[in-house]
């Protein structure tokens, strides 16, 4: 069966991870000569590549021949195999798409990956809903929506949002469905929606809005701009001068957002330009939006390690990842020079848009020199980027020769840094977060929350060691999420939280170094400790930053963690106590006051004014919070 025949999930060919011996060279001699998708995986079964063949006896034996001719990057991946798999398909493009899904599923080490330097927002309209939204997002997908962008101001794109449904009274919620009794939102009572929801506006009324906000995020402002003039000019003559000031404000972000969008080519197209770049800082793959012959956005990608692959490689791999998760695919995508598969790569884009789609190296004419004209952006580009990134390294270099001070030869050992702190009031709701560092990097998604189980009261190096236990516990058991162990732990506090950690990491029977941080009399970090020893940071600037940077991020999250948990429990002990307030007019009335302090201070006719609220809801919150004032003020009666 193939892979198309098996939706594209079919039982691979396997290799059991619970075999004993995985004999290399006998499963090389069971390749079929077929299309299809290889894997290969380290001793501890993770998947560190994903390649896909028109033959895959051809192709993976390759890796395992002579290594003359193999770049640094596969030999290192070689040494690394203990195992491969493989899944057969019925054509080449059927193993094209499979690469493209394994490798966004498993992310191996050893493939190329795309890594945002920055992602722009787009702007979605909700064409597949009966009544339509305007919403900002990062993600495409298929879901029948219209998208423009990207946009290189995230500010300017909420402006604009809240302008067109403003200007146009769009709708906000996402209820899609309006059945009998339906309860309007916060956003009708403050008038910032018509009411669809109450049959408030026709859908053809509705819909020559929503298309006039399209023909603006379209490219067409004249209309939008005029209009705003207009109100501002008129807002200004009546002394509304604070109205005249927003009205300014939206036309200088609608300047912001098509600033960019310069006309490149004579014909309204549509296309799509890849470049890739390489300087100090590794290879980039620069993506440019041509829309309605308008130069209109720009990304870039960092590429990681891309060993020896050239630029059309790379272009390849950029092409097939990016546009995989990507709707947008315009009708042709420019490149410098066409990749080998090229014509593989264009029956796929086309399958994927519905339509032709070409991969056009432009060799004459506007196109040409279209191409031209963001060769000389991308110089810039890359310019500075290799300026940030020399300062970067400058940094790293600093930062590495103060680690090797202190850790001597296993410095060079260093890449993952976990650090940990608690964070409670008076020993309540207690809660620890840890934070990973990768290579002087944070790594968000490695980061990690736990509410404390085991402890009472006031007791941080308890809690730490708690955390540090769960943590520690997990890792050594292959916990998805905790597997990769810390090559250094470094603790908040000094000599008393490095021993507390010791003791945690000994009963596991795990061998990770514990380093500290001393404080002066003001608490602030003055040394690093290492086995008794403590190293003063005043003399290297940028180490001392860098640690101070984890300490900072750790008591951050933490603080943050904390603050979400009671502030849910604050709201949900309330408000939620109280007879007829349900999740409507609870949300209704913190954003009415502000505060839960301000409802509570609020008398029932001010209660009886917020959105959502009647007399008879106004007078269960005031007796509710009535009756625990008088509650609190009661004497406490002897045995108690």
């Amino acid at each position: 069966m193939t892979a198309a025949e098996n939706g594209l999930k079919p039982k691979i060919k396997a290799r059991s991870k619970r075999q004993k011996m995985f004999d290399i060279q006998e499963e090389l001699k069971k390749l079929p000569d077929k299309p299809g998708v290889y894997i290969h995986k380290d001793a501890f079964g993770q998947v560190i590549y994903v390649g896909k063949a028109v033959s895959l006896r051809k192709r993976v034996r390759q890796y395992f021949q002579s290594s003359k001719n193999h770049a640094p990057k596969v030999l290192k991946m070689v040494e690394n195999i203990a195992e491969f798999e493989y899944i057969t398909t019925g054509s080449e493009m059927e193993a094209l798409v499979l690469e493209c899904n394994l490798i966004k599923q498993y992310r191996p080490k050893y493939n190329i990956l795309l890594r945002d330097d920055k992602t722009y927002p787009y702007i979605k309209v909700t064409l597949g809903e009966q009544y339509p939204r305007i919403l900002k997002t990062r993600r495409i997908v298929t879901d029948g929506s219209k998208y423009f962008g990207p946009y290189p101001d995230a500010g300017a794109v909420n402006t604009i949002i809240d302008l067109l449904n403003d200007l146009y009274e769009l709708k906000r919620c996402s209820a899609s469905s309006f059945p009998e009794g339906f309860t309007p939102c916060l956003n009708y009572h403050i008038k910032k929606c018509r009411g669809i929801c109450r049959g408030g506006v026709s859908r053809q009324e509705y819909m020559e809005n929503v298309q006039k906000a399209i023909d603006f995020l379209g490219g067409k402002s004249r209309e939008l701009t005029d209009l705003l003039k207009e109100k501002m000019e008129k807002a200004s003559e009546e002394l509304r001068f604070e109205d005249a000031a927003a009205y300014r404000n939206y036309l200088s972000d609608i300047s912001v957002l098509m600033e960019k969008q310069r006309v490149v080519l004579s014909k309204p197209e549509d296309l799509d330009i890849v470049l890739i770049t390489e300087g100090l800082s590794g290879a980039h793959a620069v993506l440019f939006t041509v829309r309605a012959g308008k130069l209109s956005g720009r990304e870039s990608f960092f590429l990681g390690d891309t060993g020896q692959s050239s630029r059309e490689e790379l272009a390849a791999e950029f092409i097939k990842q990016y546009y995989y998760e990507n709707v947008m695919i315009p009708k042709e995508i420019l490149v410098a020079k066409l990749p080998e598969e090229h014509a593989l790569l264009e029956s796929w884009l086309s399958e994927q848009r519905g339509s032709s789609v070409t991969v056009l190296a432009p060799a004459r004419g506007e196109k040409r020199a279209l191409m031209e004209l963001v060769k000389k952006d991308v110089s810039e580009m890359l310019r500075d980027i290799d300026e940030r990134a020399r300062r970067q390294l400058e940094k790293e270099e600093s930062v590495r020769s103060g680690l090797s001070e202190v850790f001597g030869d296993f410095a060079e050992q260093i890449h993952r840094i976990e650090s940990y702190d608690i964070s409670n009031i008076n020993g309540v709701d207690s809660v620890g977060a840890m934070v990973v560092f990768y290579d002087g990097h944070p790594m968000p998604k490695a980061y990690r929350r736990f509410k404390i189980k085991t402890i009472e009261g006031p007791d941080d190096t308890g809690s730490l060691q708690e955390v540090l236990f769960r943590r520690l516990r997990d890792g050594l058991n292959g916990v998805k999420g905790f597997e990769e162990l810390p090559d250094l732990i470094v603790m908040d506090g000094g000599i008393g939280q490095i021993h507390a950690a010791q003791a945690v990491i000994r009963a596991l029977k795990a061998d990770i170094p514990v380093a500290g941080l001393a404080k002066d009399d003001k608490h602030r970090t003055r040394a690093l400790i290492f086995e008794e020893q403590e190293y003063p940071l005043k003399g290297n600037t940028d180490l001392f930053a860098y640690l101070g940077a984890i300490q900072e991020e750790v008591h951050r999250f933490a603080i943050d963690y904390h603050h979400r948990l009671r502030g849910k429990q604050m709201t949900r002990s309330v408000l939620d106590a109280i007879p007829g307030i349900g999740e409507k007019r609870k949300l209704a009335l913190l954003s009415h006051f502000g505060s839960v302090d301000a409802i509570k201070a609020a008398d029932v006719e001010a209660l009886s004014q917020a959105p959502g609220m009647n007399m008879r809801a106004a007078e269960s919150v005031h007796e509710y919070f009535a009756e625990k004032e008088e509650q609190a003020k009661a004497p406490v009666q002897e045995g108690q």
